[in-house]
Parts: C-alpha cells; sequence; structure tokens
C-alpha cells in the first residue's frame, strides 16, 4: 500500500449524533484510526466525536490543521439526508478541493454498491492539511480508505513542499 510515511499527524473526526449520544460505537472511527496507523507508520492519531452540526465540525476541521496536521479524516455526514452536514463543513473552511481523491472514492464504493452514488463526500485542502471526508460505515471507509491509502504518501509530500513535480 504505498510508501510507509513515518511521523505523519492524522486526526480523526467521528460526525454522528448517535456515537456522541451514546446510543451507538464509533466502529467507522476506530477503523479509520487502524487502518492509517498500520499504513502510515503514525505514531499520532488524534481523535473527536462530534454531532452532525456544521459549526462543530467546521470548529474541529479548523482547530486540526491549525496544529500542522497533515491529514483529517472525517466519518460519517456524507449522505443525503438533511442532518448529514460534512460535506459542507468541509468546504466552508477549505482553501481548494481535490475532486480526483473523492472521485476515486465513489469510483471504488461504485464496485460494491450503487448507493455510492448518494455520497457527497469531498476531499480538500486547507493550508497544508489534507481533509477526507469518509463514509461513516466500517465498510464504506475501508473501501474509500483502502483506495486512497497509496497515494497519501506523495499527496502528503506535495503539500510539505508546496511544490508539484
Amino acid at each position: 500500500m504505498g510508501q510507509p510515511t513515518t511521523e505523519i499527524r492524522i486526526a480523526v473526526l467521528t460526525v454522528s449524533d448517535g456515537v456522541t449520544a451514546g446510543t451507538r460505537e464509533d466502529l467507522s472511527g476506530a477503523l479509520a484510526v487502524q487502518m492509517l496507523a498500520e499504513s502510515l507508520a503514525s505514531a499520532d492519531i488524534a481523535s473527536k466525536v462530534v454531532p452532525d452540526d456544521s459549526a462543530q465540525i467546521q470548529a474541529a476541521l479548523v482547530e486540526w490543521s491549525g496544529e500542522g496536521y497533515a491529514l483529517i479524516v472525517t466519518s460519517g455526514g456524507t449522505g443525503i439526508s438533511p442532518r448529514d452536514n460534512t460535506p459542507q463543513a468541509t468546504l466552508a473552511v477549505i482553501d481548494y478541493l481535490v475532486p480526483g481523491m473523492a472521485e476515486l472514492m465513489r469510483f471504488e464504493s461504485f464496485k460494491h454498491t450503487p448507493m455510492a452514488a448518494l455520497s457527497r463526500a469531498i476531499v480538500g485542502v486547507r493550508g497544508r492539511t489534507l481533509i477526507v471526508n469518509l463514509p461513516g460505515s466500517p465498510k464504506g471507509v475501508r473501501e474509500c480508505l483502502e483506495a486512497l491509502l497509496p497515494i497519501l504518501p506523495h499527496a502528503f509530500e506535495q503539500l510539505a513542499s508546496g511544490a508539484g513535480h
């Protein structure tokens, strides 16, 4: 899965009313932390849970990007329900989109379910932080991260250097 990267600061933000209320277990966020730790050899992965609330999502993204995290992964809130606020909150704080990465995630998910068409997940950059919206299901998290993991080290290099090829 690509070249291992060491000491990359990563944050995982689970967006879920149910997990916040204590009525559901955070299986998706836990899986994202596990997969990222194993694949990117990162010693420092922060995690947090917030409800499907745009202001709280934005606050976490702004805080972590301001602290120099290379990657922030959100899990949840990417569907079409009125409570799904993650894409709007992400759009409000990013400097620019990275549409190919979001397309890659949906392409991979389409191989497993036509419901991938309902995903509004986006990928973007704030400062030098890559922000990736993942679905809220463990299955969706696994499919999307498996698609992105091979290209993340190169994305980190480009963001850190400030230069392209």
